[in-house]
């Protein structure tokens, strides 16, 4: 297949799946469930406005939001889910009082009359009560009675009762995590319209709730409705069909990328770096200071999990809660990967080009000043929100989103995204001779230049929704950040620089390196832009959105069935001439990531994806397994393979210490590997178990999560830990290495 032939294949992928991704938007917003004006019982009494609803989101962000369990199975694992946990304790209560009215005591009832009173209670909380035209749930005396019973236990653990110390202890909840009563009646009322999500059915789909039956809970009939089946293995077919299409292309077209006339010396070995891609260097340190303190924070993440309320007996959560500790993982995970990205963007610019743009330097420096206010300051922020230290207003706009992966504050997201902006103008005027030029490398450069834009503007994504937008719209828009930006565009980017920099080392073909990376583009953005859905099967939106989620997050699998011959083939280049010795631990990354992207992103990425799966294991450790082997394998390990070549050109004349960066390499990988599989792995295999026999509420519940088998289990999470952790800290005395000596040997 030709370039142009190429290209206009990629344009049209991009276009229509943008365009399928945007309408069924509209539709998630025609068909969102309502917020109402109030919630009143059958005599008229008010239970709850529309107000609190939104306030209560606002109270539930402010503390941590996705980081203190989860609500629709998006966000944290130590806790539980709040409207799963909410509707089966509700459904209990609901069961006391039905048989309290008519005299009975439900517990001591026959099998076949509790049998009677479950359906009773099916019709009773299951039935859509939404008054259209007043915006008014109606809900009868006894379910508000109930709620109003939930709402007392909810603020036991949330504020101070000491006899919820031991349950706030085993879900990482602080005492006092929500200082006042007015605030705390406001979440119950947002737990309480999250739960009502859940359980009512859909106008015009009788049977099907507006989540899709989630959570599986059978006392309330939330078992899974036949399209989850449907989709489900037609997603697996799906998967099977592309995967036999790409092999017979691959076998077909495979061009030979590897070049038969090798350089007899490094391309790379005499150019200068200029002022500008020096001025990177500090970028890599800062990266090196956020690895470490991201590891420290997942360090007391972990902890958490074992001993909630405290530190190895020191009660760190006063100073330091849970939901904090977490964002702060997360968030640096992304600030250091991002980082060390967007570096080899600034550093590949004037390199491919030969020109230094003037004030190139002083806008590379500047960035940097920007980076560190945005990643500090909204470090800071989220510690301010969660403490409540800050109002409604002030915490959107400064503190804590409440949604998981941009945690930041708007003013942060917006000062980020002119920090990204500010990136994409510095690469492009940088990159402007090349790009004028008709040569080879251009389609690669253009190929280059336009992820560069994807991950600049698409950031703004998460712009799209405000303080008290319908939780459902912002899911739509957050995981355009998270699918689309990280998972997406910047997969492109990676994808592109690498081959680049293989072309311009004289190891690959650039004709066939250009062929190959617009197809695999291809192949990922069909499967990958419509996988987004995949996030959004039981977020309150369309069967739809399930139906296009299932199809094509199967082929975001696709290009991964052929990663061993990447693989391969990065290892042959790493064995290809003597010169390319001073490239190994730049090469063996890029062979890690193409293991991370196989075993993290396809087997446990695929493993959650087909929607009968994730029904019953949306927010398990299953999902931890695919965010570390995937965020961390992958985006990770590429982000250092990137800065190692940054280093060799930055350190173009001496050999690398190689016991010191292989340990840092071999003890990384293999820490994560053993913390994966030894123990987040069996505890969400056992979580998957429980939720499948009991529901999904019993798979997130203390008495499930704080048996000896569990506890044993996430103990078990230290030794992959340890040699992780060691890992990271000698690849930053490696780099700090390269400025002192000690990572330093002989001339090359």
């Amino acid at each position: 297949m030709t370039t142009k032939k190429l290209w206009t294949w990629l344009a049209a992928v991009i276009i229509g799946s943008f365009a399928v991704l945007i309408f069924y938007g509209v539709d998630i917003y025609r068909k969102i469930p309502p917020v109402p004006d109030k919630v009143v019982t059958t005599d008229g009494t008010i239970v709850a406005t529309g107000q609190d609803i939104k306030d209560g989101q606002n109270v539930w962000q402010s503390i941590g939001g996705q980081t203190v369990g989860s609500i629709w199975g998006h966000g944290a694992y130590i806790a539980p889910d709040w409207s799963a946990d909410f509707l089966h304790r509700e459904a209990l209560l609901l069961l006391d009082e039905l048989a309290k009215k008519d005299g009975k005591i439900y517990k001591d009832l026959p099998d076949d009359e509790q049998a009677r009173y479950k359906v009773l209670l099916k019709r009773e909380i299951r039935k859509n009560t939404l008054d259209e035209a007043t915006q008014t749930i109606v809900i009868s005396p006894e379910r508000a009675k109930v709620q109003a019973e939930l709402a007392e236990y909810y603020a036991k653990i949330f504020m101070n009762d000491a006899e919820m110390n031991q349950l706030r202890d085993h879900y990482a909840i602080p005492k006092n995590t929500v200082k006042t009563e007015e605030r705390m009646a406001k979440m119950n009322a947002f737990f309480s319209w999250a739960a009502w999500v859940c359980i009512t059915d859909r106008p015009g789909d009788t049977g099907i709730t507006y989540t899709n039956n989630w959570p599986h809970d059978e006392l309330i009939g939330n078992i899974p409705p036949p399209s989850l089946h449907l989709w489900s293995g037609l997603s697996v077919l799906m998967l099977l069909g592309c995967v036999g299409l790409l092999v017979f292309y691959h076998a077909k077209n495979k061009e030979e990328e590897i070049s038969e006339e090798l350089p007899l010396e490094d391309p790379l070995r005499n150019m200068k770096p200029t002022p500008s891609m020096r001025a990177t260097l500090k970028y890599i340190w800062v990266v090196a200071l956020l690895i470490l303190v991201q590891m420290f924070a997942g360090v007391i993440t972990a902890h958490y999990g074992v001993e909630g309320s405290a530190f190895y007996g020191f009660p760190l959560d006063e100073y330091l809660p849970q939901s904090v500790s977490r964002s702060w993982h997360v968030q640096l995970a992304i600030f250091w990967i991002a980082t060390s990205w967007l570096a080899t963007g600034l550093y590949i610019a004037p390199a491919v080009s030969g020109y230094e743009p003037k004030y190139q330097v002083l806008g590379v420096n500047i960035l940097f000043g920007a980076l560190l206010i945005v990643v500090f300051g909204s470090l800071a922020g989220q510690w301010l929100g969660v403490m409540q230290k800050l109002g409604y207003v002030d915490n959107f706009l400064w503190g804590h989103s409440g949604y998981e992966y941009v945690e930041l504050g708007r003013i942060w997201q917006i000062l980020l995204l002119v920090g990204l902006i500010l990136w994409l103008i510095l690469m492009v005027r940088a990159l402007l001779p090349a790009l004028k030029k008709k040569d080879g490398d251009r389609h690669l450069l253009l190929l280059f230049t336009l992820s560069a834009v994807a991950i600049a503007l698409f950031y703004g994504a998460g712009l799209m929704y405000g303080r008290q937008t319908h939780m459902a719209i912002a899911e739509y828009w957050r995981w355009w950040v998270v699918h689309l930006w990280v998972e997406g565009f910047f997969e492109v980017f990676a994808t592109v620089v690498a081959a680049f920099l293989f072309t311009r080392l004289g190891l690959l073909r650039l004709k066939a390196a250009t062929h190959a990376v617009l197809f695999s583009t291809i192949i990922f953005l069909a499967g990958g832009i419509l996988g987004t859905f995949h996030h959004l099967y039981f977020s309150a939106t369309p069967t739809a959105v399930l139906a296009l989620g299932a199809t094509f997050s199967a082929l975001e699998i696709v290009p991964l069935v052929l990663i061993g011959f990447e693989a391969y083939q990065n290892y042959q280049i790493s064995k290809s001439t003597k010169w390319i010795k001073a490239y190994k631990w730049p090469i063996y990354c890029f062979i890690a990531m193409c293991f991370w992207n196989f075993l993290g992103a396809g087997i446990f990425g695929f493993a959650i994806n087909p929607p009968i799966a994730l029904y019953y294991i949306q927010g398990l450790n299953t999902t931890a397994v695919h965010g570390h082997a995937a965020l961390f394998g992958v985006y990770g390990i590429l982000g250092i393979g990137l800065m190692m070549f940054m280093l060799r050109g930055l350190y173009p004349d001496r050999e690398w210490n190689d016991k010191l960066i292989g340990w840092a390499f071999w003890l990384t990988n293999i820490g994560l590997l053993v913390m994966v599989t030894i123990s987040l792995l069996p505890i969400g295999i056992m979580q998957s178990v429980a939720s499948i026999k009991e529901g999904y509420w019993y798979a997130r519940s203390a008495e499930f999560m704080q048996t000896d088998m569990m506890h044993t289990l996430r103990w078990l999470r230290v030794p992959g830990d340890i040699l992780l952790a060691i890992g990271e800290m000698l690849l930053v005395i490696f780099i700090i290495g390269l400025k002192t000596g000690w990572s330093l040997k002989d001339k090359r």
